[in-house]
Order: structure tokens, then C-alpha cells, then sequence
């Protein structure tokens, strides 16, 4: 056993496997635990009461345990154990070793590499296991980070400081370059600004080192005192409490101005300058810059479209009351059906208009952002990124129907994105716990260190590979660098080789696992044998799935296996790209094993890390939103970015830059109050005319501006930016209350100092350093977190420390709010090792969330298909805020099923999601104060929607019936009657044309929105409100199948194909039917007409009117039907002609045509 005394963790160094002489150590998490599950079958309570382990012949047991000193909260502590194998990294050590560690020499940690190395496997019954994939030493590379010298044939330690363009070089050639090189950088060839000896320097070191970027805190040295507060202080003991200016100046030899301690040491009396004279950079006008502005309509667009919502409103009440007062006594049931629906119809356009009244606006300025966050200041004089972190989230569930491919280039994109590398971390969540997922991640990652140099060296957009070299414009636009055409067409066939591994994945798959099954069935066979079994007995051998170095995959099996199956599988984490280093790494010439020049690139990549958590059966894992929770909890143990943006497989990144426009907002004045930040969603693979309004501009250019212009745009559930600890369920700093009529009347509120005048029932607020001192609900708020976030003591202390991150800086805080001092991110993020990631598993294990909040205040919320609504419905009902950002390059860009079946059954997931919220408690009646009034209708139309089908579909049956009958809605074409509907009509036109105006879309991408409006009305509407009502009432459970990707296509194949297909569903009944019975009854009304000796022709004009309306909104899913060569399934015929010829009849037998006497008598002949 081998202890260090300053250091509560205990290392157990234990044996190797049978006939293994070497030895491991392994580390576990140290922090304590705030409960342990009751459950007698969960791991918790089965490893501290009973001494059982699941072992392996090859592998060894290392486990932690907690220091007594450490014992400040009553709680209880969990010892995980963790399985590591040795690697090349964390070598054995010997006898000796041994005997000096336990004299008191330092234990080292496992290197970063054996965590990208390994995998982490754990769950329900099952011990934390870390298992090498990759046993190969790291490849020595030609790369000198910025630690070693640069000089060549120097590998000594640099010193830093020494000139600004950070050139490393050590002690003994800087001395060389001063006394024989002129005292010039070999970096940047400019003088070096301060010539010293022995002596100075390390006195100027000194003092450079007091004036770093203090650390954030450790997490693991986190303590969760009564009141949960971030830390005692993140400056020195000593450190006073205002900065000391005075000295600063006089340690560094600085000067106030752009640069401070760079700027150069003779000052700035002699410049380029007006008269030879040079003024700094006016500091406190450059703070003051807004990131972001909103920009709004033109008043001369906004002011009339206002007035004729008004005039339209008007419209519609006073044709609404001739209708009711001027009833068809000659068809009162038709008069009666017809104005129920334009009631209800007048009602949901008022739902749907009234949000719109201000839209608005945005724009960042990234500059400013560069100048705040990444130039030198007085606590950050190296300039380092002080931008928070960002963690990126991608789900997928079926490679099958999302391909490994769509899935891959995603993750490249995000890899490429111009964000600082050490500030950002990819995670993608399989949910499958496919192996043909996992390897092609790590073949991803492989990619990667060519793709996303080349893509920062001449600067890539879209940072795609499958997009950027499948786009048919010049490459060669704005491409100056004359190596630029050599280095594409490398990358390009290294791609191609990419993407010809990934489609071989499934394959390799099979024929790998088929030959170890084969190998280990023979062993069984030979075992039986020598046991003196009967030859011909069969031997079951379990089928396995297995990964490229021999042994079992972990996750799903294609045979589905006990505890190998969909469903029912262990939990896994892999890192497969460790944490960055703090400092730039430049690259190496071209060469016959780099690809392209890098010499002058960053070649870090961010921390990327593969995750599938835990599924067994009988729990409930809640999808999507299950799956997001997830990632959000091992996030917050692995990297904890105080932002997290979540995207689907098949949405990358478009704009390199998108990360940053998003963070404008986030970060500038006011940012605090923003729970999210939401991108529109753009598409690519549509086709031409957009048929089925795929592109859905209207909602995203319309509806969602408008919203901006209120509390905020919804929640779409991709394209996100989010703050975390808005996810955590935390209310915002300040929210504002709305009383009154309309919410007239407004009261503002402070959440988050000592005294609140009123605090909501389920509030959550988060504890400030040094605030509730004397506050009884900040401790008990503080107990209460393990029971709200589940017993990771770890994840309770990341909490602070994400919205410590998360802060504005202090300039631009009001008085008396919180804020973070500049340049305090400007450091290294901790190094990842075993014991987080072991922790980190325990975190997405099946029953974690038992007994918890998760999905029911805490992350994304459970309970609907639509999950990202209701997410976000419940940020804004805390009186958080949410900010749309368009881009003007796309940010992301995705694809959309363009089959019409695939299409419906979209839209038949959204409004079921829909009518789930209305028939609970998140439907916008029983919303909170903090809900603007409009956006409250807007949320209220989110559930109601649906629901307008019903009357749809009955409104579209009404001219049929009118011209089967031959009577009409209103008793006569009266002048009034046509002046109100053409008044209704024109209005609408116009308020059209405005919204086109303002909003920037195009009259087709308006008219596609209302053809594809009646048609999801009539047909995935009216389905979705009976699967509604039939979970509400009977508690049928709703179950949808997965949205297809759609894949690349291949050279010659049609890029539309899929358009064409028909594939048949229940859904295409209802439209069929509405077709095909007003053709029927505008050929029987015409027919009627001609041949009648009185013939009521406005009647008949009525009737074809509205039919031919019905018709062309039809119009796309008639074309839809027809496919490629207009052919229709025969079934299609066979229910719309029955259930077309049963109407009729049934219409003939209750309304006879007059004269008729003998209509319903039979005669034979």
C-alpha cells in the first residue's frame, strides 16, 4: 500500500493477472459521495456490503478510498473500482520503485494518453472498468510545443516571456542570441525588449508568475460546505482586495496601454503617429462597445402591418356577425357546420398573429468580442482566450438510419470550428451502443489531424469535408496561398480513403466478430473434449461482437445477447482525443507522414469523447431528452463548459464562426438573464420547389423573429446554445413579473440577493460567494442538491464553478450584481485522468436519476415527444430569456426528409408533442407572472394547433356537401357577404406581402407553407390529436420510429430519388378522400346545374369555388402520390374509391334529389 501524506487519496498497487509479474496503480475519485441508493441491487449497496468482484483473468482491481480528514458533511463515500490494464504510458514498476514511493517520493498519474487510450465501461451490478484499446506508444512527431526550445537541436526547457510572439527557447540560447545574435528573436527577428542577466531574469519571471490569471478551483478539491458557495476566494491569502496598480507597474516595468506589460519599455513619446507622437488605444471606449444590437423594422413596413391586423381583426367581426345573424334557413345545418369553423378559425388566426406583432432584429460584432476576451489586459498579459468553454453535444441512436458517415462529418465540423481548441469538447452520445458507431469516431478522430489543420491553414468554409468537396462553385475563390491546390487534392484522396473505411465498417464488423465466434466455438469444442464430453454434443457459444484488439464489445451485439442487446447494455466512455494542451503546438513541414505544411498551424484538437450510458430493462430512458441529461452530467465532470450546444447528427456546423456569434449575446450586457441561444435550422438535399415546405422558412423567418421580439424564440431542440446552469433548472438573476391586464403592470425581482420579496414554489436559486450569510433557505437549498442532482458529489461541485464561468465580467455588471474579474479563464483546464472519468460513469448508469429531478426540473424534461418545447416553455416560465441569432452565413445546416410519408410522420410526432402539452401541466394557461402575455399565446397556440384540424377537415367536406345538395352556406351571393369575404381575402394578401417584406422569405416559400398547412391538417393533425387523446384517456402509450437520414448520394445516382417514392400509411386516407369526393361532387353539381330547369348558378359558382380551393392546397400531395412515374399503390385506390362511394351514398339516402320517388326501390328486369 503506498500513501502520501498530502494527498487523501490511497493507492492500492495490487498484482497482476495469473503468471504476470508486473504491476499497475489506478486511480479513483477521492471526493465524497452525498448518498447511496437504497437499491439492494445497485452497485452502491452490493460493493459495501458484500466483498464480490466480477474479475478477469488479464486485468487488475485498484481501488481508492477516502481520507477521514475529509468528513466535514455527513455523508457516506463510494469507493469505485476501476480496472486498469498496464499500457506504455503507466508503466509497471519495480520492487525498488515501490520502496521509494513509500519513502515519500511522488506517485505520478497516468499519462493523457492512457485515458484517450481506454475505454470506461460500467453500469447496474457491474464494477467501473478501464480497458486499453491501444497499447502502441505514442508516435514520436516532429513537433515542439511551446515548453521545449525552438531551437533546432535544443531540447532544453523554454523559458516564456521573453519576447510577444512567444517563441519557446531555453535559458542557454537566449543568452546566445543576446551576446552573439544581436539580441534579435529567432522567431519573429525583432529585437528582444529586455536584455538581462541571471539575477533579473528570474526576478522579472517572478514577477510575471504574480501576475498570471489566477486557477479556477479544483473540483476535487471542492468542498460542499453548508451553503454550497464557489470558493473562499480565487486570489492569493494574502492577495489584497483591490488590485495594487503602483506595484504592478513597478514589477513588471510596465505602462498603462494597449498591450501593458508588452508595450515597449522607452514608452510610446515617439511613434508613427501625427507629429511623431503615437496616443494608446482609448481603453474605456473599446469596454463600453456593445457585442450585440438589435435592429429593428422599418417603420414603414411594421406600422402598416399593424394596422392591418387591426383592419382584418375588424374584418373578421363583423363577417362573422352577418354570418350568424343571417342564418340559411334553407340548409341550416350547413350554415351551422360552416360557421363553427370560421369561428374557430378566426380564433387560431389570432393565436398565431398576435406574436408577431414585434419582430426584431439582432447583430454581433465579433471584433469587439476579439478585443475583450482575447487581447492582453492587466490580469491576462499574454492575451490568452478568455472565452468560457463550450461543450458540444450529438446525438444518435441507429446507425442504420442515421449513417455512421452523416454522423462523422458532423463531429469534423465542430472539430474544425474556430473557437479556441482548449475552450471546447465534443461529445457524441450513441444511444444505440453500436460498435460501428464507435469506430467510426475513432476513425474520425484519426481524420481529424489532417482535416482540421488544412481547414485553419486556408481557411475552409463549411468545414465539412462531405460538403466542402461536394459543393459545385470555383474552390479556388479567394484562395491566395500557392501551396493551396497541392494540399486539397491530398486531403481530398485521404477523404475519399475516410470514407471508404467508414461504408467498410459493418462489414469488417461482421467478418471479425463471425472469425472470433468461429475461433471461440473450436475452443469450446476442444475444452468439452478434454472434460470427456460426447463429441456430437452442440456447444453454445454466445455470438459476440467484437472490437479490432480480440476482445468483447461492451455495448450492443447484432445477435442481442442478456446484457448485450437494445436496451440492456453497460455504459461506455471514451475519451478519443485527450484534452489539449494550454499552449499553441505547431506542426511540421510536409513530409512522407504530414500531408500538408503546418509549420505555422495549431494542430491541437479539442477533447472528443464517446458516450453511450447505460440502458437495462424495466427503466424508463426517456429518448432524446434521456440521452441529453446524460451528456450533461458527464460533461460536467469531464470539461464542465458553462455552455453547452446541442446539435442532431445530421446538423453540422456551416459557419465557423457561429460559436462566436452565439457568444456575443451570451457575453455582452444582460447576457445574464439568457438561458439560451437559438439558431435557425437551414437545409440542404431539398428539392427545387420544395413540395412538402421542408425548408419551413415561415416558422423560422417569421414566426421565430417575432418571438425574438417578446421573451424569445422557442426551443427547436437543435442548433442551441444553452447555459448550463439554466439547464440545471436555476432561476436568472433578475426576472420581471407581469400584473394586470395584459401584463401591464410590471415588478422586478432579484433572485439572486440576501432578501427576495417572492420567491415562485419551485424555485431554485443558486448561491452566490458571500451571499446569504444569515439565510436559512440557502443551507437547506444546499442539502437539497444531492436529492435534486443525484448523489455525484462531483456534479454538485461542478455547479458553482459552470456559473462562476458563465459571468459576465465585472465592467459590465450593474451595481451590486455579480461578475468575474477579466482574464480569469486564461488558464489551463485541469488534466483528465481515471478517477474523473470513472466518476463520470457512475453518472450514466440506468438508475442514477431515481429519486432525482432529472426530467422533471432538472435538464431536459420528460414526459413529451416534443422535449425541446417543453424545455425550454419551463426556462421561460423562470423568467429566463432566449435570443434568436440568424447568421448571415448559415450557421448550421441539416437535412429533412423530403418523402412525403417520412414527411407526414414528422409532422405526426410534433403535433402529438403538441397535444401532449395541452393536456398538462405545461400547457401556458397555468403558466407564471414571468411569462410575457404574448409569449404565453404563443405557447398556448403551440398546444392548440392541432386541434384546428378537426374543423379543417370538416370545413373541407362542407363544399362537397354544398354541391351534393345544391345549397350553399349563406342563403344568397349577397353583395355584403362578397364584400366582407373580399375584404378578409385582400388583408390576408397584404399582410402577406408584409411579412415577405420584413422577414425576407419569398411568396413560394409563403404559398408552400399554406398548401402543406391544409395537408398536415387533414391528415397527421387530426391522427395526432386521436393518439392525444386516446394517451390521456386510456394511457396508450405513443411510440414513433426514428426520422430516416438521408445519406449521401453516390456519383450518378438522382439526388431527389427519395421524392419520388411512395410508400403507403394510413395518414394518406383522409386527403385521398377530400380529393377525390369534391372532384365527385363538382361533376354532380355541374351536371346538376346544366339539366335543371331552374338552375341556381351562384350556388354552383360558390361550391366550385371553395373545392377548387380545397384542390390546389391538395395539390402537392396529389403530385406526391403519383411518384416518378405516376403511379399510385393500388390500395390507395381501393380505401379512397370505397370510402368515396360510401359518402355519396350515404349523402343520397339523407338529402334524395327532389322529384325523385323511387330512388331507393330495386327492380330486377
Amino acid at each position: 500500500m503506498v500513501k502520501t501524506a498530502s494527498s487523501p487519496v490511497t493507492i492500492t498497487v495490487s498484482s497482476g493477472g495469473k503468471g504476470s509479474g508486473s504491476r499497475s496503480m489506478g486511480l479513483t475519485s477521492p471526493v465524497p459521495r452525498a448518498s447511496v441508493s437504497n437499491n439492494p441491487n445497485s452497485p452502491l449497496s452490493s460493493r459495501a456490503s458484500t466483498g464480490g468482484r466480477r474479475t478477469s483473468s488479464a486485468g487488475r482491481y485498484c481501488s481508492m478510498s477516502k481520507d477521514e480528514t475529509l468528513e466535514e458533511v455527513n455523508s457516506e463515500f463510494v469507493t469505485y473500482t476501476v480496472h486498469i490494464p498496464p499500457t506504455p504510458d503507466h508503466q509497471s514498476m519495480s520492487a525498488s520503485q515501490t520502496s521509494l514511493n513509500e519513502d515519500g517520493k511522488k506517485v505520478m498519474k497516468p499519462e493523457r494518453s492512457f485515458i484517450s487510450g481506454s475505454i470506461f465501461t460500467g453500469g447496474y451490478n457491474s464494477v467501473t472498468r478501464g480497458h486499453v484499446i491501444d497499447c502502441s506508444l505514442e508516435r514520436t512527431e516532429p513537433v515542439k510545443s511551446g515548453l521545449i526550445c525552438g531551437m533546432k537541436g535544443c531540447d532544453q526547457r523554454a523559458i516564456q516571456g521573453k519576447c510577444e510572439c512567444g517563441f519557446g527557447i531555453c535559458r542557454d540560447c537566449y543568452l546566445d542570441c543576446v551576446g552573439s545574435g544581436g539580441g534579435h528573436c529567432p522567431g519573429c527577428k525583432e529585437p528582444y525588449k529586455d536584455v538581462s542577466d541571471g539575477d533579473e531574469e528570474d526576478d522579472e519571471g517572478k514577477s510575471e508568475a504574480e501576475d498570471q490569471a489566477l486557477p479556477l478551483p479544483s473540483m476535487a478539491d471542492f468542498k460542499l460546505d453548508k451553503r454550497l458557495s464557489l470558493v473562499k476566494s480565487f486570489k492569493a491569502q494574502n492577495h489584497p482586495q483591490d488590485f495594487d496598480h503602483t506595484r504592478w507597474l513597478f514589477e513588471t516595468k510596465g505602462t498603462y496601454g494597449y498591450g501593458n506589460a508588452v508595450w515597449p519599455k522607452d514608452g510610446y513619446e515617439v511613434g508613427s503617429g501625427v507629429n511623431g507622437f503615437e496616443h494608446p488605444p482609448d481603453f474605456g471606449e473599446r469596454s463600453k462597445r456593445p457585442l450585440t444590437r438589435k435592429v429593428g423594422i422599418s417603420a414603414a413596413i411594421l406600422s402598416p402591418y399593424r394596422l392591418l391586423i387591426l383592419i382584418r381583426l375588424v374584418a373578421l367581426g363583423f363577417f362573422l356577425t352577418w354570418r350568424i345573424r343571417h342564418p340559411n334557413h334553407e340548409a341550416m345545418w350547413l350554415w351551422g357546420v360552416s360557421t363553427t369553423c370560421e369561428l374557430w378559425f378566426a380564433f387560431s388566426w389570432l393565436l398565431d398573429q398576435l406574436p408577431k406583432l414585434c419582430p426584431v432584429n439582432r447583430v454581433t460584432d465579433l471584433s469587439v468580442l476579439k478585443e475583450r476576451f482575447e487581447s492582453p489586459n492587466l490580469r491576462n498579459p499574454k492575451g490568452r482566450s478568455d472565452l468560457p468553454g463550450i461543450d458540444v453535444f450529438v446525438s444518435t441512436a441507429d446507425p442504420e438510419k442515421e449513417p455512421p458517415l452523416v454522423t462523422t462529418n458532423t463531429i469534423l465540423s465542430i472539430l474544425a470550428v474556430d473557437y479556441p481548441v482548449e475552450k471546447l469538447a465534443c461529445y457524441l452520445s450513441d444511444d444505440g451502443g453500436s460498435l460501428l458507431t464507435f469506430e467510426a469516431l475513432a476513425e474520425t478522430a484519426s481524420f481529424a489531424r489532417i482535416w482540421v489543420p488544412f481547414c485553419r491553414k486556408h481557411n475552409i468554409e463549411p468545414r465539412n469535408p462531405e460538403a466542402y468537396f461536394g459543393q459545385k462553385r470555383d474552390f479556388l475563390k479567394n484562395k491566395v496561398r500557392l501551396d493551396f491546390v497541392r494540399e486539397r487534392r491530398r486531403v481530398k484522396r485521404e477523404y475519399d480513403e475516410f470514407k471508404v473505411r467508414i461504408n467498410s465498417l459493418p462489414e469488417s464488423i461482421r467478418r471479425r466478430s463471425d472469425a472470433y465466434n468461429a475461433h471461440e466455438e473450436l475452443r469450446a469444442k476442444k475444452k468439452q473434449m478434454e472434460m470427456g464430453g460426447n463429441p456430437s454434443e452442440h456447444v453454445t457459444v454466445p455470438k459476440a461482437t467484437w472490437m479490432s484488439d480480440g476482445s468483447h464489445w461492451p455495448g450492443t451485439w447484432a445477435s442481442g445477447e442478456s446484457d448485450h442487446a437494445k436496451g440492456d447494455h453497460a455504459g461506455i466512455i471514451q475519451a478519443m482525443l485527450a484534452p489539449p494542451n494550454a499552449e499553441p503546438v505547431y506542426g511540421a513541414e510536409a513530409d512522407g507522414e504530414s500531408l500538408i505544411d503546418t509549420t505555422e498551424i495549431d494542430v491541437r484538437l479539442p477533447m472528443l469523447v464517446y458516450v453511450s450510458r447505460e440502458k437495462r430493462p424495466g427503466y424508463d430512458h426517456n429518448k432524446k431528452a434521456g440521452a441529453m441529461n446524460a451528456l450533461v452530467r458527464t460533461s460536467a465532470i469531464m470539461s464542465n463548459g458553462p455552455f453547452i450546444l446541442n446539435l442532431d447528427c445530421d446538423h453540422y456546423i456551416y459557419n465557423s464562426l457561429a460559436l462566436r456569434e452565439g457568444m456575443c449575446f451570451m457575453l455582452d450586457r444582460g447576457g445574464d438573464r439568457i438561458c439560451y441561444v437559438q439558431f435557425p435550422q437551414r437545409f440542404e438535399g431539398i428539392d427545387p420547389n420544395d413540395r412538402y415546405a421542408n425548408h419551413n422558412t415561415v416558422f423560422f423567418d417569421v414566426s421565430m423573429r417575432a418571438l425574438d421580439g417578446l421573451q424569445g424564440p422557442m426551443y427547436v431542440g437543435t442548433g442551441c446554445i444553452f447555459r448550463r446552469t439554466a439547464i440545471y433548472g436555476f432561476s436568472p438573476p433578475r426576472a420581471t413579473e407581469h400584473h394586470g391586464w395584459f401584463g401591464r403592470r410590471k415588478i422586478k425581482l432579484f433572485l439572486r440577493k440576501p432578501k427576495v420579496t417572492k420567491k415562485a414554489k419551485d424555485e431554485i436559486s443558486l448561491p452566490i460567494n458571500g451571499e446569504h450569510n444569515n439565510d436559512d433557505d440557502a443551507d437547506i437549498e444546499s442539502l437539497l442538491l444531492p436529492k435534486r442532482f443525484g448523489n455525484s458529489t462531483s456534479l454538485s461541485a461542478s455547479i458553482p464553478v459552470a456559473e462562476y464561468q458563465g459571468r459576465l465580467l465585472q465592467d459590465l455588471q450593474g451595481n451590486g450584481n455579480q461578475g468575474r474579474p477579466a482574464g480569469s479563464l486564461a488558464v489551463p483546464r485541469e488534466p483528465l485522468d481515471a478517477a474523473t472519468v470513472a466518476d463520470a460513469i457512475s453518472v450514466i448508469s440506468c438508475f442514477y436519476e431515481d429519486k432525482t429531478e432529472w426530467g422533471k426540473r432538472v435538464g431536459w424534461i420528460y414526459g413529451s415527444v416534443t422535449e425541446d418545447v417543453v424545455t425550454g416553455y419551463r426556462m421561460h416560465n423562470r423568467g429566463w430569456r432566449s435570443v434568436y441569432c440568424v447568421t448571415k452565413r448559415d450557421a448550421f445546416r441539416g437535412t429533412a426528409p423530403i418523402n412525403l410519408t417520412d414527411r407526414l410522420h414528422q409532422v405526426l410526432r410534433w403535433a402529438t408533442g403538441s397535444v401532449e402539452i395541452f393536456f398538462s401541466r405545461n400547457n401556458a394557461l397555468f403558466a407564471s407572472r414571468r411569462l410575457k402575455f404574448l409569449q404565453r399565446v404563443a405557447y398556448f397556440n403551440v398546444g392548440m394547433y392541432p386541434f384546428t384540424s378537426l374543423f379543417l377537415l370538416v370545413y373541407c367536406i362542407s363544399p362537397a356537401a354544398s354541391l351534393f345538395s345544391g345549397q350553399f352556406i349563406v342563403q344568397s351571393l349577397s353583395a355584403t357577404f362578397l364584400i366582407y369575404l373580399l375584404a378578409i381575402t385582400i388583408t390576408l394578401c397584404l399582410l402577406a406581402i408584409l411579412e415577405i417584406r420584413w422577414s425576407g422569405i419569398t411568396i413560394h416559400d409563403w404559398w408552400r407553407n399554406e398548401q402543406f398547412w391544409l395537408i398536415g391538417g387533414t391528415s397527421a393533425h387530426p391522427a395526432a390529436v386521436l393518439q392525444g387523446l386516446l394517451k390521456v384517456i386510456a394511457g396508450v402509450d405513443i411510440s414513433f420510429t426514428l426520422t430516416s437520414k438521408s445519406s449521401t448520394p453516390e456519383d450518378g445516382e438522382d439526388e431527389f430519388a427519395e421524392l419520388y417514392v411512395v410508400k403507403w400509411s394510413f395518414l394518406m386516407v383522409p386527403p385521398i378522400t377530400i380529393m377525390m369526393v369534391n372532384m365527385i361532387a363538382i361533376a354532380v353539381g355541374v351536371a346538376r346545374t346544366m339539366y335543371s330547369p331552374f338552375p341556381q348558378w351562384s350556388k354552383l359558382v360558390g361550391g366550385v369555388f371553395f373545392s377548387f380551393w380545397v384542390l390546389c392546397h391538395l395539390y402537392p400531395f396529389a403530385k406526391g402520390l403519383m411518384g416518378r412515374k405516376g403511379k399510385v399503390p393500388t390500395i390507395v385506390f381501393v380505401w379512397s374509391g370505397l370510402i368515396s362511394i360510401i359518402v355519396s351514398l350515404l349523402w343520397v339516402y339523407i338529402n334524395p334529389p327532389s322529384g325523385s320517388q323511387d330512388y331507393m326501390k330495386f327492380h330486377f328486369p
